[in-house]
Order: structure tokens, then sequence, then C-alpha cells
């Protein structure tokens, strides 16, 4: 749970967000909370958009992130074409729902009472501002280490998002040894959607030693280059940027079932 203050020009104001925290990492916000409520009430990606106001791309990827970085899927997606299709809350999202609206209410009286106690707020709500965290990377995921292999220079890691779900990642033995790493401790790997190489072959020859299998289950197209969501299974998905000529090259389509490459060197982990 956290507090975030804002100071107007005349007098002082607290206004408060909430979030799910484990182990000092944010997990979700008020707006995840807000979408997943969306969700349950229209039953559809783009009704639940609408809703909540923003666009269906934003509120995919964000339902994409929330299932990426839980232990069990939050929502389920119906097959249907690019709009169509149901989109529903799982039971462990209905259970998470359910808590996370009960500790909403109690945040809100809490912050109203606090907020009349609260007068100079302009240095703790810039603090607070430089210290939020954020990261590019598009593709990341939560799973504890099941393998190190020690090398002269590089250490190699694998992790496990899920139990079909591997990731080896490629770090320094100093950043090893530093972030206090080993079988059993809990990472975030961090891939950006730029380094993922796409496979219409689902058994290639390749030295990327991350080779996931997936179906594409959305392309969006631009002039110049192509994002394409894949389902990984159990809940996780990757998002891979291809130039849009590679797309046209390889007749990518939804449905359709590829491989993603990306080396372990491409893997960012970070400690939560």
């Amino acid at each position: 749970m956290a507090k975030r203050s804002e100071s107007p020009s005349s007098g002082a104001a607290l206004k408060g967000d909430l979030f799910l925290e484990s182990a000092d990492r944010q997990s979700f916000d008020s707006r995840q909370i807000t979408l997943l409520q969306a969700v349950k009430s229209c039953g559809s990606i783009s009704s639940a958009a609408k809703q909540v106001g923003i666009s269906y791309k934003t509120a995919w990827d964000r339902l994409n992130a929330m299932n990426n970085i839980s232990d069990k899927p939050i929502v389920n997606r119906a097959a249907g074409g690019p709009r169509g299709g149901g989109t529903r809350l799982t039971d462990f999202g209905e259970e998470l729902l359910s808590g996370l609206q009960a500790l909403q209410e109690e945040h809100a009286g809490f912050v109203a009472r606090l907020g009349e106690n609260v007068q100079e707020l302009g240095d703790l709500s810039r603090f607070l501002r430089s210290s939020n965290l954020r990261t590019s990377a598009r593709n990341q995921y939560r799973g504890k280490i099941q393998k190190v292999i020690p090398g002269t220079v590089n250490t190699e890691v694998e992790l496990a998002p899920t139990e079909t779900l591997h990731i080896v990642a490629t770090i320094t033995n100093d950043s090893f040894s530093r972030m206090e790493l080993g079988p059993g401790v809990e990472v975030i790997a961090l891939i950006k959607s730029s380094w993922v190489m796409l496979s219409a072959q689902t058994n290639v020859a390749t030295s990327a030693r991350n080779q996931l299998p997936g179906t594409i289950n959305q392309i969006t197209k631009g002039e110049v280059d192509a994002e394409i969501t894949l389902d990984l299974g159990g809940g996780k998905s990757l998002c891979s940027v291809i130039t849009a000529a590679s797309c046209d090259a390889m007749q990518l389509s939804e449905g359709q079932e590829v491989t993603a490459l990306f080396k372990a060197s491409s893997v960012i982990l970070m400690r939560p």
C-alpha cells in the first residue's frame, strides 16, 4: 500500500494510490484493479477498454502483463477474431479482485483521515515521483532460478516462470555474486520486444538459447514495424517487434504457430 501526495497552489492536499506489493515489488495498482473490474462487468477486452477510457491495445498489454507477472492466470481469453471472443476473470482473478476492492475502501478512509493532518507535501511528492522506477522492457517474467552453470567470465542462469516455460540468461560473474543469486532465488527476467526474433518453423536449428514455441494471438502492423503477441500457454504471452516487411514476407497471421528466439545475453535479470 502506498500514498502519493501532491501540493496544489493553494493549501495542501493528500491523494493516495493503492498497489499490491510483495517483497518490496509493486504488483498491482489502481489502474489494473479498475481494468479487472471492467473486464468482470463487460466480459470483453474491447468493452472494458472503452469503459475505463483506454485503447484496446493498452488494455490488452496490461492484462498480458498481469498474467505474465502472476503465478496463476488472472484472466482467460476465448478465441474469436481480433476483437471478438470473451474475456473473463479466473477463479484466482475473482479472489484477487475481491480482496483488492476491500483494501481500496480501507485505503480511501485512511488517506482521508491522514490528509486532515498533513500540511506541507511538496518535498515528499517530489521524492516519491523520483523514486518510482519503471522499465521500458515489454516482456517481464517472474520465476525462481532452477539451474546455475558457472563459467570463467559469465554465469548461465535458468529460471522457470511456469512449469513449462523456462528462460535462460547469461550474466557476468560479478553481477551474479553482487545480486546474491542461486537456485531457488526469485528474479524477474526482462526482454525487450525488439530483441525477440520469430521463425515460422517450429523446429529450427539456431544458436539462440531461448526458443519458445507459441501461437500468434495479435498482430499490430504499422508502416515500418509490426508488433506480434504470442500466446506461450499457461497464461503467459510474449511480445516481439519485427519489421513490417518481415511480417509480410513470412505471411504471419493470427492463430499461426511460430517460434520466438532470443539470446541468453539479451535477458536482463532483476532481483525484487
